[in-house]
C-alpha cells in the first residue's frame, strides 16, 4: 500500500515491530476503551500479535485494513484509521481512533476523510459503512461530514452491544 496523504497527515501500513508500542497505547487509551472496546492487549508482545492477526490478516484477505496515522510535520504517531470488514455489514466500515492527547484537533476527521476518499476514488468502493458507540457524538459528526446517513441501531453478529450504523446514501440495507 502506498501511503495516503492529506494536508497534515500520512496514513501508512501498520508494521508489528515498528508500531507495537504506540498500538498498545492506543488500545488502552481511555477513549478507545470507552467508545470502541477492550481488546485485552496489555503488552507489546500482545500488540505485535494483535497487529499480525487483525491488521496484517486484513491486508492479505481484503487488500485494505487499518493504517497508522502520522503527523506530517513531525512524524508523531497519532492513532489509526482505515477500512474494516465486519460480519453483518455488506461493505467495509470506515474506522478511526486517535490517542487522547491528540483528540480535538481534527485529526480523526481528517484521517477518516482521507480513508473515505481513498476507498471511493482509488479502491472503487461505493457502499461504505460506519459503526459507532451510541453516545459517541464526535464520531457521529465525523461520519455525517463524510456524507453518511444514520441508519439506526443494530447488533452485529456475535456481539451483545448495540451500535449506531451509518452508511453512504444508496448503500445496501443492513439487518441486525
Amino acid at each position: 500500500m502506498h501511503p495516503i496523504e492529506s494536508e497534515r497527515l500520512r496514513l501508512r501500513a501498520i508494521e508489528p515491530d515498528r508500531d507495537a508500542a504506540p498500538m498498545l497505547a492506543l488500545l488502552n487509551d481511555p477513549g478507545f476503551l470507552r467508545f470502541i472496546g477492550d481488546r485485552d492487549v496489555r503488552s507489546e508482545a500482545q500488540a505485535r500479535e494483535y497487529i499480525a492477526l487483525r491488521v496484517l490478516h486484513s491486508y492479505a484477505l481484503n487488500g485494505f485494513g487499518m493504517y497508522a496515522i502520522e503527523r506530517l510535520s513531525d512524524g508523531a504517531w497519532l492513532g489509526n484509521a482505515g477500512l474494516v470488514r465486519r460480519d453483518g455489514l455488506p461493505g467495509p466500515d470506515v474506522g478511526y481512533a486517535v490517542l487522547g492527547q491528540y483528540a480535538g484537533h481534527g485529526y480523526a476527521s481528517e484521517a477518516a476523510q482521507a480513508v473515505f476518499t481513498h476507498a471511493r476514488d482509488v479502491v472503487g468502493l461505493k457502499d461504505l459503512y460506519g459503526i459507532i458507540s451510541p453516545d459517541n457524538l464526535a464520531s457521529a459528526a465525523i461520519l455525517r461530514r463524510l456524507g453518511m446517513q444514520q441508519r439506526g441501531p443494530i447488533q452485529l453478529p456475535g456481539s451483545e452491544e448495540w451500535v449506531t450504523l451509518f452508511a453512504t446514501p444508496g448503500a445496501a440495507a443492513v439487518t441486525g
